[in-house]
């Protein structure tokens, strides 16, 4: 087999149909080897003859895809400076389309001696890596076309590609947990039947389980751990990993956008599976560990982390921020996702003197034409120092709203002091959010995530049950805002029952009828609980799995019900933020139907009224009604709103298939922790 020099751009493995063109960033590389292997493992090697700009290259013409490949990096080993070139190791490409096989865990997969970080290990790890794979790039996408929703007008659905139909009865048992399940007949009569406009996948970048996760005999379910920026997870795929994840991955796309439904993908360019300065030598270490990494400037050994994982990628280096935009540009015209989350997003942007939303990165991503014009969606916080960034992203962002999560739930379990918070979360969050310049769409609404407590959970557990997890508990968070409602976990109670149906209710309807753009957490609609675990990142098994046998209908009934109402009022999904009483677009009142004023906010309570006034959008006039109280509250309709009267939509404390009734004297007795929703009549009908 021969190899000439080829090209060095792009980056990765590019198949033409006469041959296969390689090309890898390395700086500290002295020369970088091609290793080609045959399907019972037989490896061959070949030196890239093509280098350029730190770019080694090499064309081997008659290859075709589906052949597996990794690297070799022959250079200086010298820790102390940062340079990890170890040739006994192999090395997964950063540009790695596909990837086959896992990561077999053992000494041989670490760069130095166990008793001695200066000298490398001479121990050959390819038996135990994963190897890359060329993939063929043709696709038929037919007439595809983005479902491109507005922000204002978007209901996101966070799920996991696995957990969302590993447990589904009327999937076929060979499509449960992939990516051809997540869009078989009855999952996406589930999710269009919902309402939703898109769903946000956990990681789907290829990832892998680390060592210590491993040696507890559990797997990183979650998928916060990757390795291979452009490639779908290989597990995900029915058809195996050796390149038909590719295919797969784009054929769900296709489905979804058929569908009407948008595809955000949750991505971790924070960090990598790599780890800390004891961490395997798995991919980026060995190619260029300081152009990659963010290093500690006073001992290049280790790593600066501000992510909770052992390292850090730097976007203010060139090859990690040529990687990062490359990816995101592979995923949106390769792969036709429409957005990103992103994970841990305030360390993308942390500079030599911490966060700035005028950093490398966001600055690539306003220039870029491709990826400026997707969903860009911030997860606002890191674990460094000044790490919590909710509000400060750039224009075009929006932010997952930690915020309105923690206002939220301090309102629905009277916490107490928490009213004009909860009024500032309701109404959009203009105190984070409009000094920058944006609108109410900037903030991402969400009450539970896949880190944290199910809604079940919220108001079933008043402290976290993670000894699943062989962490002695210390893992996930201790100040979870939530409830039991009476009873710490399962009960027989009644009385408990009926207090956390209908305090679920209400957070959701707050959720749906709130400013901002509303996120449900995947299994929220049918009850779902994870027996207290507040954090199954590890838990690949039925504590996180969704359990189609066990669906509340009634709950799944009512959030249909809720989201439809959102999509129908666009007084519920404004474009722009409320003026107020220049206006009269909002108005806020106590129980008794008199206008709040300071002492009002001031003396916090569990109650309160708002009005909203559609007559501007082409929409009725709602009267919102809020009773965080253990008691009913009998609310007063303020004078002067007009109408011929008042229809009840909803009330969380009664039965959702009842009857909707009507405000009769101007009065309503809102039940204990319920919320009201109140229309008025003679408007539009």
């Amino acid at each position: 087999m021969t190899i000439r020099p080829g090209e060095m751009a792009p980056l990765g493995a590019t198949a033409d149909g006469n041959g296969v063109n390689f090309a890898v960033h390395s700086e500290p590389a002295e020369r970088v080897e091609l290793c080609l292997f045959d399907p019972e493992g037989g490896e061959t090697r070949h030196t890239l003859p093509g280098v350029a700009s730190s770019v080694h290259h090499g064309y081997v013409p008659g290859l075709e895809p589906g052949q597996s490949y990794g690297y070799r990096v022959h250079g200086r080993w010298a820790p102390s400076e940062g340079i990890l070139c170890n040739p006994a190791k192999l090395l997964l490409d950063p540009y790695a389309m596909a990837v086959t096989g896992a990561i077999d865990w053992g000494p041989e997969l670490y760069g130095s001696l166990p008793d001695d970080a200066d000298a490398p290990d001479p121990r050959d790890s390819a038996r135990h890596m994963p190897k890359a794979v060329v993939v063929d790039p043709t696709f038929d996408w037919g007439n595809d076309r983005p479902p491109d929703h507005p922000l204002h007008d978007s209901v996101v659905y966070e799920t996991h590609v696995r957990g969302m139909t590993i447990r589904h009865p009327e999937v076929p048992d060979h499509l449960r947990g992939t990516y051809a399940g997540m869009v078989c007949p009855p999952v996406l009569e589930h999710l269009t039947a919902l309402g939703i406009t898109a769903v946000e996948l956990l990681p789907v970048h290829h990832f892998a389980s680390e060592h210590p996760v491993v040696k507890r005999g559990l797997t990183n379910y979650w998928g916060y751990s990757p390795l291979a920026y452009l490639a779908p997870h290989g597990a995900y795929s029915s058809q195996g990993d050796a390149g038909w994840q590719v295919h797969e991955f784009k054929s769900m796309v296709r489905a979804f956008h058929e569908a009407g439904i948008e595809v955000i993908l949750d991505v971790v360019y924070n960090h990598t599976v790599e780890g800390n300065h004891l961490g395997p030598l798995l991919s980026l270490k060995g190619f260029d560990n300081p152009g990659y990494y963010r290093l500690d400037p006073d001992d290049p050994r280790r790593y600066v982390d501000v992510t909770g994982t052992g390292n850090s990628v730097d976007m203010g280096h060139p090859p990690a921020l040529r990687l990062v935009m490359d990816s995101l540009r592979h995923w949106v015209l390769e792969m036709h996702v429409d957005g990103f989350r992103f994970d841990l997003a305030a360390a993308l942007g942390r500079g030599p003197h911490g966060f700035d939303h005028g950093s490398s990165l966001f600055d690539a991503i306003r220039r870029d034409e491709v990826i400026s014009r997707v969903k860009l969606i911030a997860e606002p916080w890191d674990l460094g120092e000044g790490g919590y960034q909710v509000g400060n992203f750039p224009s075009g962002w929006s932010e997952w709203n930690g915020r309105y999560r923690d206002d939220v739930r301090d309102f629905w379990r009277n916490a107490g002091g928490t009213v004009a918070d909860f009024a500032s979360r309701l109404a959009g969050s203009s105190d984070l959010y409009a000094s920058s310049g944006r609108d109410p769409s900037a903030g991402v609404n969400f009450i539970t995530a896949h880190d944290g407590f199910t809604l079940a959970d919220l108001v079933a557990y008043d402290h976290k049950h993670n000894e699943a997890n062989g962490e002695g508990g210390r893992d996930g968070d201790d100040h979870n805002r939530s409830w039991n409602s009476g009873a710490e976990g399962p009960t027989t109670d009644a009385g408990v029952i009926g207090v956390r149906s209908v305090r679920r209710r209400s957070m959701l309807a707050t959720l749906l009828l709130s400013q901002g753009v509303p996120m449900l957490l995947g299994g929220d609609e049918i009850g779902r609980t994870q027996g207290g675990n507040n954090n199954g990142y590890a838990q690949d098994n039925k504590v996180s799995w969704l359990d189609w046998d066990r669906v509340d209908r009634g709950l799944l009934a009512f959030v249909r019900r809720l989201v439809r109402f959102r999509s129908d009022h666009p007084v519920f999904r404004r474009r722009l933020w409320f003026e107020g009483e220049s206006i009269g677009d909002i108005a806020w009142y106590t129980p008794g139907g008199s206008e709040m004023v300071d002492e009002d906010w001031e003396a916090g309570g569990g109650s309160l009224a708002v009005f909203l006034d559609g007559e501007a959008l082409g929409d009725d006039s709602f009267l919102l009604l809020f009773n965080a109280r253990p008691e009913a509250t009998t609310f007063v309709v303020p004078e002067g709103l007009g109408g011929t009267g008042w229809l009840v939509d909803f009330d969380t404390s009664v039965d959702p298939d009842s009857e909707a009734g009507a405000a009769g004297n101007g009065r309503w007795e809102a039940g204990p922790w319920a919320t009201v929703v109140m229309r008025r009549q003679g408007d539009r009908h």
